[in-house]
């Protein structure tokens, strides 16, 4: 199963595309966004699929939009609806709208890979919105991707417990899930085996991206409860901050236990994170 081409950006996708790349899956092409400045000196930096795909020789295409001019550059390399040369494409964390042009070009169509048991979570912050919701269990999603956000057929989906996870930790378990269960999904889909299943839309909900104004706290006023499944799901972006004595504090760790919440790792701004 080589015939494809791989879209997403960062670790999650990077992630997914070293399982498929160990199991032999190598795609022909990946497609993730162009080099950003990164940190105080804006260090010009690739992204996590680019740098896994060139230790393998794979081509990176890196367009800057590609909803527009940038389709025209894409479709001599992937062809066309008439002719088609690549049976899948396969999408996790591409954070961009792929063009109908683009979903229509592949054989057996486009996959994407959701960090949710959809139609639960659809958008954004799937992972971050299962936490702070209290879920006790998320999972991931394998679909084909229409003109809709995270609604087209599910091919199959796979359970995956929260427990307490921080939200860094519970991604990377993910990630990891989705690209075992394209691993194994892949040659059923491709064979026909397995037949997508349209969505219930009756159990649909939808995510929002948080902004910072999301992640304050009153330590006072809010639930300890609530507070906890902040700091689990909220850093490190947009990041858990509160006010003391007048000063900004970052809460990085803390820990709801017999109804009492206990601050574990704290950060005032401009200096250095202290464990309590």
């Amino acid at each position: 199963m080589n015939n494809y081409v791989f879209f997403g950006t960062p670790d999650f996708a990077a992630t997914i595309l070293e399982k498929l790349i160990g199991a032999g899956f190598l795609p022909a092409a990946v497609v993730c966004n162009p080099d950003r400045p990164v940190g105080r000196k804006k260090v010009l930096t690739a992204p996590p699929t680019k740098i896994l795909a060139q230790k393998y020789n794979i081509p990176v295409l890196q367009p800057e939009n590609i909803r527009t001019s940038d389709v025209l550059t894409l479709t001599p390399i992937f062809g066309t609806s008439d002719v088609r040369k690549f049976d899948i494409l396969i999408v996790a964390a591409y954070a961009k709208i792929i063009p109908e042009e683009i979903l229509q070009i592949p054989r057996l169509g486009t996959i994407g890979v959701h960090p949710s048991l959809l139609p639960r979570h659809r958008g954004a912050s799937p992972i971050q919105s299962a936490i702070l919701e209290g879920d006790e269990v998320t999972g991931v999603t394998l679909y084909l991707l229409d003109e809709k956000m995270d609604h087209g057929p599910i091919i199959t989906g796979r359970e995956f417990p929260i427990s307490n996870l921080q939200f860094s930790t519970l991604r990377q378990k993910l990630a990891e899930l989705g690209g075992e269960l394209l691993i194994e999904t892949l040659p059923k889909f491709v064979s026909g085996e397995i037949k997508p299943q349209v969505q219930n839309e009756e159990y649909a909900t939808y995510t929002k991206k948080f902004k910072t104004e999301d992640a304050y706290v009153d330590l006072e006023k809010d639930s300890p409860a609530i507070i906890e499944k902040k700091v689990r799901a909220l850093n490190p972006e947009p990041g858990v901050w509160t006010m003391q004595n007048g000063k900004r504090m970052k809460i990085l760790e803390a820990e709801f236990k017999d109804g009492k919440l206990t601050l574990k790792k704290i950060q005032f701004e401009g200096k250095t994170p202290q464990f309590l």
